[in-house]
């Protein structure tokens, strides 16, 4: 699913309900759990790929892989754009100066110092995913690969 400078909002995803009750919603947002933290509907909602319907609303990216579903939270690590998934070349671009990523949010080319964050995620009890963004995972220049992105919150297996 690939997106433009000035995509149209989402239409609300049906499959989503409020996580607790009496939380404020916005019209083609997901809803609202707590400050940072919202549904985005069942893993089997998401194909293999990069999804970015949550990118204007969220600043998220979902992307599943055959082994795993991640957030990518959508800010350069240069100066903190927002960077453009380009399908047909499979990468992010940063508008600003031209860092470029992977479709898994590593950086590869231009000034960016590391990879993009990733939000935490889990399985509500309703089976739908939870994303905090006020809990990002990092692989900070110089760490090891992969940095955080393994850690227990950083991903859900597929």
């Amino acid at each position: 699913m690939e997106s433009d400078k000035n995509p149209t909002p989402p239409a609300d995803n049906p499959t989503a309900t409020p996580a607790r009750e009496g939380a404020e919603e916005v019209p083609g947002s997901p809803p609202v759990t707590q400050a940072g933290t919202f549904r985005i509907g069942f893993p089997s909602d998401y194909a293999l790929g990069v999804d970015t319907k949550f990118q204007q609303q969220q600043r998220i990216w979902v992307v599943k892989n055959t082994e795993r579903l991640f957030v990518i939270y959508a800010r350069c690590t240069h100066l903190g754009c927002t960077p453009d998934w380009k399908a047909s070349e499979n990468k992010f671009k940063c508008p600003c100066h031209g860092s470029g990523y992977d479709s898994e949010g590593v950086n590869f080319e231009g000034p960016a110092p590391r990879p993009m964050d990733r939000a935490a995620v889990e399985i509500d009890a309703e089976g739908q995913i939870v994303v905090n963004t006020g809990k990002l995972y990092k692989w900070e220049n110089g760490t090891p690969a992969p940095g955080e992105f393994d850690e227990e919150g950083a991903y859900l297996p597929v």
